[in-house]
């Protein structure tokens, strides 16, 4: 099986935890920033994560890809969602912060998604458009930014350590998890020991990087 992703796609992070979980044997294939019609030629819409099954057909949503992939040895592993709607809330609250923080940065650093300039290009002008400012100013205020991100990472008290439930994961982490880990390229984000703890158990857990080294 191939994966086709991004490797800063919080969807595409999402099958790829499950895919590292499983332990799947899936190849990971690193799809070019702006090439909508190699996403169009697969699924016939622009969208990752895309799996491209052992019959050789294609299937596309992150969570259909998830649930897939758990299933395909009839033995899965993830527990249904407990927190689906605080989790929704507490990505809203995050949203202004994360976006203007993250965004700016992968053009920063080396991402396989991003090897040449038109998909460098093609990234900023479409996420500038989304944040409405451009990269240089929402990384100047990242001061700002970080305040803001770590107030609403205080929220997260509720969380529960992989650790503290035999390691088994749910759906809930996989739809939480995507955005605190991209959170790890930004340099001098302060997160709460436990939500620290919960980063890095989950990533053990799925073999997701984080990007600690390269922060910017």
């Amino acid at each position: 099986m191939k994966l086709f992703v991004f490797d800063h796609c919080p969807y595409c992070i999402k099958a790829m935890m499950v895919a590292g979980l499983k332990k799947a044997g899936v190849e990971l294939v690193f799809l070019q920033n702006h090439d909508v019609q190699a996403r169009i030629d697969k699924v016939g819409a622009n969208m990752v994560p895309i799996l491209q099954k052992p019959d050789g057909s294609y299937m596309a949503e992150s969570l259909d890809i998830a649930r897939y992939l758990d299933g395909q040895d009839g033995q899965p592993l993830l527990a249904e969602s407990r927190h689906e709607a605080r989790i929704a809330e507490w990505y809203d609250a995050a949203r202004p912060f994360s976006s203007r923080l993250v965004y700016p940065r992968w053009l920063m650093i080396d991402l396989p998604e991003f090897q040449c300039q038109e998909a460098k290009d093609w990234f900023e002008s479409n996420k500038s458009a989304m944040i409405e400012q451009s990269f240089d100013d929402a990384f100047a205020q990242t001061a700002q930014y970080l305040s803001g991100m770590e107030e609403v990472l205080a929220q997260l008290d509720w969380l529960t350590l992989p650790s503290e439930r035999e390691n088994v994961l749910s759906y809930d982490d996989v739809n939480l998890f995507p955005t605190l880990r991209n959170l790890t390229v930004v340099k001098g984000l302060t997160f709460p020991s436990r939500v620290r703890q919960y980063l890095d158990q989950v990533a053990a857990l799925t073999g997701i990087s984080l990007y600690d080294a390269v922060a910017v």
